[in-house]
């Protein structure tokens, strides 16, 4: 099936990013829009975010990923409303049988309960303590967080137990809970990522439309700083042939804003993300989708994606070592390549509950 038989009419996804709306992998039935010979005009509606309720048993997740640096995790929510388009994050929709595409940002699930199973699983006699990331696979300060709050109950628990963590986020949100991050940070028990993929406000419209713009994410990292909260700017994902010439101002403007370090992946396609991307790409940039997709290619042996580990992050061949200079170099001249502190994990304790009995010690 052609690309233009699968697409939904761009006046039904204004501020999207996906264009079509497959099923997951794991459904037996494909969906696909036909012409009943009915001669009627009928307009459909414009697609609106519809936000679900999840009961969690438990919201840590335990990752077993030896080229991250971390080995927990905590998602306040499944889908993203910003709608990147490169968000590797897509597949995991199929699990829920949603489209990794347009569902993925149109069909959100919150998880409402996350702060109070959190809390109990904290509790937990068997509960060792170590660094925790939230933001690693879905942004916890997409605009559904505005009306529900849960990552911050979620930080409410992590800063009564003194427990560290790491966020990753594109959101401006995150500035209202600086007042729980800033005492956070002062006990070296937080930082943040904020990921700044370009600096062009309408590339970036475009690829991730529902993202704050480049120049507003830089002012939260000033924000931040200037609270006391170390930041990392994350050029992540570079797109070979279409951002990556951005790399050292991505750097260097994170740098100007008060950033302490910086880091960089390239785009990964695991999955249905490949066909979407793809898609995007001969939507938007026709004229530079073949030179995209060839470099790729050339960076996971001929596939558009590897997932081996220590590769699947950077790629490796000429093109992926040639990016990985240029960002040791900025990284070197601006002073951002110095290892961050670990985060705490020796301040961590259970707070007493109402009616708990008080130790005598």
């Amino acid at each position: 099936m052609d690309w233009d038989a699968r697409k939904i009419d761009p006046a039904r996804r204004p501020g999207r990013g996906a264009a079509s709306c497959d099923v997951g992998r794991f459904e037996r039935y494909g969906r696909e829009a036909v012409d009943d010979g009915w001669d009627l005009s009928e307009e459909l509606p414009v697609m609106r975010t519809v936000v679900r309720e999840e009961r969690p048993r438990s919201v840590i997740n335990y990752v077993r990923s030896p080229d991250l640096p971390f080995d927990r995790t905590v998602n306040p929510y499944r889908g993203c409303e910003h709608g990147c388009i490169y968000c590797f994050a897509r597949p995991t929709h199929a699990y829920l049988g949603l489209s990794p595409g347009l569902d993925f940002e149109t069909q959100l699930i919150a998880r409402p309960d996350a702060p109070e199973v959190l809390a109990r699983e904290l509790r937990a006699h068997r509960y060792d303590c170590a660094p925790l990331s939230i933001g690693s696979n879905t942004d916890p300060y997409q605009p559904v967080e505005r009306d529900r709050g849960i990552t911050r109950a979620c930080l409410e628990v992590l800063r009564d137990f003194r427990h560290p963590v790491a966020i990753v986020t594109k959101g401006t949100l995150i500035e209202r809970d600086i007042d729980i991050l800033s005492d956070m940070a002062a006990k070296g028990l937080a930082r943040v990522g904020i990921s700044v993929t370009t600096l062009d406000a309408q590339l970036s419209r475009r690829m991730e439309p529902r993202c704050p713009p480049p120049a507003r994410r830089l002012a939260v990292i000033q924000r931040l700083t200037e609270a006391g909260v170390p930041v990392r700017v994350m050029a992540s994902p570079l797109v070979p042939a279409l951002t990556d010439p951005e790399l050292e101002a991505i750097v260097t403007a994170g740098a100007e804003a008060g950033a302490t370090a910086a880091s960089w992946i390239m785009l990964r396609l695991p999955r249905e993300v490949a066909g979407l991307w793809q898609d995007w790409l001969a939507e938007h940039y026709p004229d530079r989708a073949g030179r995209i997709m060839g470099h790729l290619r050339d960076m996971h042996g001929g596939e558009v994606y590897s997932s081996e580990w220590f590769k699947r992050m950077r790629g490796e061949g000429p093109y992926a070592q040639l990016i990985g200079q240029r960002f040791n170099r900025v990284v070197r001249a601006l002073g951002l390549d110095q290892r961050q502190p670990p985060l705490r994990s020796d301040l961590f304790r259970v707070p007493p509950r109402a009616g708990d009995q008080l130790s005598l010690f």
